[in-house]
């Protein structure tokens, strides 16, 4: 019986590991570590028990020596797939003790509680596909796993923890890049959209339905990529109409493009291209039209024309200058085509209508020399005219001796005037003729009742008669008889230098 002073060989127990083959249980493990800590202090009482209190009680087994090591203990129950112990490489090394033991197990349980948050992490990667988008991190994270799996089944339990927190940063670097990878991912879909590229398109949508397959960026990306091959075929009919010249069928086409993927950038640019280029080609039509249209005197065509041009391009001073030459131009052939009209009145002695062209003329510019003359000119031959017209309309006013005189001085007027002119020498010719003709008496016989008073107005007084003559100048003339108890009676009749007239017979037989 050994003595309770004598020191006692602390019985060594094996600490089970973890086979780094079988990472995957040792997430459980994690999750059981709530109660392994208990456990472990349990067997450390259980180890003082046998140092301290068996010794005195059951002193020294039969056959042992001091100093000989214990039996190997058994493996705790708590332990989940564990390795076999790492048999003593000396059998005349001493062996752990209880303390240590418990130091180690503490520290192989802060290893698990990494190693179980990297796997979790692991998994969580993997199903959103980290092998694909970043593989060469996840290979190096898995590299510093295994070199802690190592240190693990050596029991280097801290250098083991070091490895694993590596393993798991680098697990965590690789999550913290999920959301640049995912819309570079999404980036990249746009961009093979916009260009076309239905290879770069599919593992980009690939590579974000891993990541987010409910984000709603995605499924935009998802209906434009369904309507990738249709709008392909649009972009190219617009092309090939483009180069064809027609640029109103491509405008057309790449509508139908903007239709099929409103979001394509592609279409909108080239449609934006397209409208300016088919709007600078109307524009350039339209001002070409004008100014043929100007140029062949077609003035409101040509108004219309550059009209149509201000609505496609409004600030273009190019249609200022146009509109200003038009006004220009067609002022310029109106008052050429009222100097025109005005000589082509005055060769056919036209006066009024001459004088009207030139004071349109004047109104339309007061400065116009050729307006100015021709109105000076006209204006007295219109009058002239006129005065002519009248006489020649009314030759009975010659038997006024005023108007007789008045009409002679018109014609020594009419016969002063050079050129004449056909129409003003028969106006000429008419009057003198009617002058003369004035101007020549002829004898008139009046009869009567000799009870009636006869009065030849502007002539003479007959008074009370049966038959008396007058010389008069042809013309016409009015006879009024007066008689007391009698109605008064009135006989006009005109003097003609053709012919001679019948007697006049006049007399009041109306009584009252």
């Amino acid at each position: 019986m050994t003595s309770p002073n004598e020191p006692v060989q602390p019985i060594p127990f094996s600490v089970a590991q973890p086979v780094a083959s079988e990472v995957k249980n040792s997430v459980q493990a994690s999750r059981e570590s709530r109660w392994l800590i208990p456990a472990l202090l349990f067997l450390v009482a259980c180890a003082l028990a046998v140092v301290f209190w068996l010794p005195s009680q059951l002193g020294s087994e039969p056959g042992s020596e001091p100093g000989a090591p214990a039996a190997p203990a058994e493996s705790s129950p708590d332990t989940v797939d564990q390795a076999p112990a790492i048999p003593a490489a000396d059998s005349a090394e001493p062996a752990a003790s209880p303390w240590s033991d418990a130091q180690q197990a503490r520290l192989r349980t802060a290893a698990q509680d990494v190693l179980a948050q990297l796997v979790e992490l692991q998994f969580a990667l993997e199903e959103r596909g980290a092998a694909v988008w970043a593989r060469a991190e996840l290979e190096n994270a898995k590299a510093a796993a295994g070199r802690g799996d190592a240190l693990y089944q050596a029991r280097e339990f801290v250098a083991a923890t070091e490895a694993y927190r590596d393993s798991l940063t680098q697990l965590q670097a690789i999550e913290a890049t999920i959301p640049a990878v995912l819309q570079n991912a999404l980036d990249s879909a746009t961009a093979a959209l916009e260009k076309g590229d239905a290879q770069g398109l599919e593992p980009a949508l690939a590579t974000a339905t891993l990541l987010a397959p409910d984000d709603p960026t995605l499924a935009q990306l998802r209906d434009r990529a369904a309507a990738m091959a249709p709008l392909q075929a649009a972009l190219d009919q617009a092309q090939a109409l483009e180069s064809a010249g027609d640029l109103a069928g491509a405008e057309a086409a790449l509508r139908t493009a903007t239709q099929l993927d409103p979001a394509s950038q592609r279409a909108a640019r080239a449609l934006t291209r397209v409208q300016a280029a088919h709007a600078a080609q109307r524009y350039q039509r339209a001002m070409s039209e004008g100014y043929s249209a100007l140029d062949e005197g077609r003035f409101d065509a040509a108004a219309s024309a550059f009209a149509s041009a201000r609505k496609l391009q409004p600030d273009n001073p190019e249609i200022d200058a146009a509109v200003t030459e038009l006004r220009s131009t067609q002022s310029a052939a109106r008052l050429s085509a009222l100097q025109r009209t005005a000589r082509n009145h005055e060769a056919k002695e036209a006066w009024g209508d001459a004088v009207a062209s030139y004071e349109e003329a004047l109104a339309v510019d007061a400065t116009l020399v050729f307006a100015q003359e021709g109105l000076a000119r006209a204006q007295p031959r219109a009058r002239l005219d006129s005065q002519l017209r009248e006489a020649l309309a009314a030759p009975e006013r010659l038997a006024d001796p005023a108007v007789a005189r008045n009409l002679e001085k018109l014609l020594s007027e009419a016969r002063g005037v050079t050129p004449a002119g056909d129409t003003l020498a028969q106006q000429i010719g008419q009057l003198a003729q009617l002058l003369e003709r004035a101007n020549t008496p002829v004898t008139v016989t009046l009869r009567s009742d000799q009870l009636t008073a006869v009065l030849v107005q502007r002539v003479a007084r007959l008074g009370q008669f049966s038959e008396q003559r007058l010389t008069l100048r042809p013309g016409e003339y009015t006879a009024v008889g007066t008689r007391e108890g009698y109605r008064d009676v009135r006989e006009t009749f005109t003097v003609s230098a053709d012919q001679v007239p019948a007697p006049i017979f006049i007399a009041c037989t109306d009584p009252v």
